[in-house]
């Protein structure tokens, strides 16, 4: 068995009493306690995950932008320098080799924050699919660490230690100093909440985790896991590759078609997807609460409620929600009862429970993002 990588903040999360398993080739905290926990600290106060697997991918040279814009689904030409933007990357059939962020530093540099699980994949396709032209492409993954501060406390926490980012807009980045280390930091946030992500090399890892983690003593931050990361972001419908997303589905049919700019130029899998959507789609993404006690778990046959059970989909995520006191779950349902209000089957150990589509995200935060 090959042995699985380590980030820099291992030993450190170790101390902390991080429960480590297996994950995208890298030994990863799935939780320090209880990931109820973990996921109310982050939606009530603040909390630091460690997502140095995390890829990031580098283009460079005066091609870079254009490089980017046709290996990408949305249009880097719609936001300006400093703009982070979130896209699908596809194949020339139009379904998802993954989802990911994509940093605008200029037109001759472009930053691509990626899947880990993804790695080789994504290589693979970017090098297969890398437009001719002045550009490079350099895979930065192992000498990066990157941290998320999440929730309503992390712009009171960062402040503590730097006013270079407290004013930061949401899907915007820039560079400075924490701890005298010096960091990228956007901000945005896959849990729902405000938020940082904060890159730094990895010699200055622990140097930045400390000193996020004395800061937030007082607002009862907590480190967070794996496990409390899958369930807030479900609770806000952010898509994980894997489940939502797969090699087999596409943005239009994952309700991310506003990440797909068909009006550009050109890009991979745009023909499929324009052709997709004037034939209309067959199925969607839809989130779901149960209405009988039972839990949705991914890969559950979603079927209709009469005698028939007719297939409809199939459950691509789901688990209790701490935050709203329901068991929820997206799934994948027949385009005839992808509406709000419609009541399908969740067919869990051979047994059908019912469940009602509902409106998604299934959570908004109640509280506006502090800029000041």
């Amino acid at each position: 068995m090959e042995e699985l990588l380590k980030t820099p903040l291992n030993e450190e999360l170790k101390k902390l009493g991080a429960k480590m398993v297996s994950y995208a080739g890298y030994e990863m905290p799935v939780r320090f306690g209880s990931i109820i926990d973990e996921h109310n600290a982050v939606r009530n106060s603040a909390g630091i995950f460690d997502v140095s697997h995390m890829t990031e991918f580098w283009l460079e040279g005066e091609d870079a932008l254009n490089a980017a814009n046709y290996l990408v689904s949305n249009d880097l030409n719609a936001v300006s320098n400093g703009d982070m933007q979130y896209s699908t990357m596809c194949t020339k059939k139009g379904t998802v080799v993954d989802d990911l962020m994509v940093y605008r530093f200029s037109s001759d540099k472009i930053l691509l924050v990626m899947n880990a699980a993804c790695k080789a994949q994504d290589v693979a396709h970017i090098e297969a699919n890398l437009p001719k032209g002045n550009v490079t492409f350099t895979d930065r993954s192992l000498e990066t660490a990157q941290l998320a501060l999440q929730g309503p406390k992390a712009v009171s926490i960062l402040e503590k230690i730097t006013t270079d980012f407290v004013s930061l807009p949401t899907m915007k980045f820039t560079e400075g100093k924490i701890a005298g280390v010096d960091c990228l930091v956007s901000r945005s946030g896959y849990t729902g909440e405000d938020g940082y992500e904060i890159y730094c090399p990895n010699r200055g890892a622990v140097t930045v985790f400390t000193a996020i983690m004395e800061a937030g003593k007082s607002f009862s931050l907590q480190p967070v896991g794996l496990g409390a990361r899958d369930t807030l972001r479900l609770e806000s419908k952010m898509p994980l590759y894997g489940n939502e997303l797969n090699l087999d589905t596409t943005p239009l049919e994952a309700r991310l078609g506003w990440a797909v700019a068909l009006n550009k130029a050109n890009f991979l899998g745009k023909e499929a997807l324009m052709a997709q959507k004037a034939n209309g789609l067959t199925r969607r993404l839809v989130g779901f609460e149960m209405t009988e006690k039972a839990i949705p778990r991914h890969g559950y046959p979603v079927v209709s409620l009469d005698d028939h059970g007719e297939p409809l989909g199939e459950v691509t995520s789901g688990c209790p929600s701490p935050t709203l006191g329901k068991n929820i779950g997206l799934a994948y349902v027949s385009k005839k009862v992808a509406k709000v209000g419609a009541i399908i089957g969740i067919e869990i150990r051979g047994k059908v429970k019912s469940a009602k589509i509902v409106k998604t995200p299934f959570y908004n935060r109640p509280y506006p993002v502090r800029t000041e």
